[in-house]
């Protein structure tokens, strides 16, 4: 099942959290900015807890593959 949608409908096809409008990218902004990831969820509720831990292992698996594929 996936977590993150894009719909041309919805924020002219931005990647976002499925169900909602929060775009995927804004938790990646929140961490780089020194948030931590319970800001985000306090700021951004209609984002579930298992949806954003999800999003980011998702995002570290593909970041290590990239590094795998390139050595």
């Amino acid at each position: 099942m996936s977590l993150v949608q894009s719909d041309p409908e919805i924020l002219w096809g931005t990647p976002v959290f499925k169900g909602t409008r929060v775009p995927a990218e804004t938790l990646f902004d929140y961490l780089e900015a020194g948030d931590s990831l319970e800001t985000f969820l306090k700021d951004f509720p209609a984002v579930s807890r298992d949806a954003a831990v999800t999003c980011i292992k998702a995002a570290g698996r593909v970041l290590i593959e990239a590094e795998l594929r390139s050595s």
